[in-house]
């Protein structure tokens, strides 16, 4: 018990002290102030992972067509405005791409980085919400290990990111994230009005390649600064690479389970590219197979109104 509590001490000194080098710019900012909020937000998070499907058990799906069309395409908009901030204010503060420090000081390029890595934090706790439509519309196969893991830690991991190193070299992963996401949302938006445009979205499997490519890429940024000694936080690169390791080698198996290991000719072949879940993800899918007497028929599922 006393080595315990020795650690609980040395824990909470430690976060007291790394608080005097965190950046005095932010710390006023909504949810930056403690990490209490994110750690509560995400704590409800996974409460109803818990708590929502056997809510929906024995409940009728939801349909929320229209509630995903809105959804998905509002966070197209939100991810183009972060890459485009992040393009731009990098481009204006004359950062170069291969290794930029941070700087702490109230230039008005650096506060608009600042302030769009926030953004960039803020988008991973709203999507918390493909969850919740996943288990409000009872797609309980889809809420893998890899979905829950990829959006709790992304939320939480970049709580400390904006609290401090909101610049510098930072604003390399989140821009060419906030892009690949503005392509996975924009697939996912489109799914969301049905099978009549499902049927043109033939470019899924390749949102999982170009992901599997930017942990490749985000490692390699990573490990040439840490080669050139560039003076960046060294502990931030540390963390990207192996964070990356652990998306290459699930993103590797998702592809695998996916595309590799189960026939393309299969129904069942079709499955959806990003964060781990299966097809049109946060997508609006009408038409269920079914077997009746051996042959196959198609019915319209039954599904509450928004």
């Amino acid at each position: 018990m006393e080595a315990v509590t020795h650690f609980m001490n040395d824990t909470v000194e430690f976060y007291r002290w790394s608080l005097t080098i965190a950046d005095k710019r932010v710390e006023k900012w909504p949810m930056m102030s403690s990490p209490a909020p994110t750690l509560a937000i995400s704590c409800l998070y996974l409460l109803f992972l818990w708590v929502g499907p056997k809510y929906m058990q024995n409940r009728e799906p939801f349909e929320l067509r229209k509630t995903l069309i809105v959804y998905n395409f509002s966070m197209v908009i939100l991810n183009f405005y972060i890459a485009k901030e992040l393009l731009l204010g990098a481009r204006a503060a004359g950062y170069s791409y291969l290794c930029q420090p941070v700087s702490y000081s109230n230039d008005v390029n650096e506060v608009r980085i600042a302030s769009a890595l926030w953004w960039y934090y803020i988008s991973k706790g709203v999507e918390y919400l493909d969850t919740v439509f996943f288990i409000l519309r009872r797609k309980f196969n889809q809420v893998s290990f890899l979905h829950v893991y990829h959006h709790c830690t992304m939320f939480i991991l970049w709580w400390i990111g904006i609290k401090w190193v909101p610049g510098g070299q930072s604003f390399f992963g989140a821009g060419i994230n906030s892009s690949i996401h503005v392509l996975m949302y924009g697939y996912y938006g489109l799914a969301a009005f049905g099978p009549k445009i499902q049927k043109f979205l033939w470019w899924k499997k390749y949102l999982t390649i170009i992901q599997m490519i930017q942990f490749h890429v985000t490692i390699g940024h990573a490990g040439y600064s840490l080669y050139t000694g560039c003076p960046f936080p060294a502990w931030m690169q540390w963390a990207l690479i192996g964070y990356a390791v652990t998306f290459i080698i699930l993103f590797g198996n998702f592809y695998y389970q996916t595309y590799r290991r189960t026939p393309h000719s299969a129904p069942k072949a079709s499955k959806s590219v990003t964060n781990g879940i299966s097809t049109a993800t946060n997508g609006y899918n009408k038409l269920e197979e079914v077997e009746e007497n051996g042959k196959k028929q198609q019915k319209k599922g039954r599904a509450k109104r928004e």
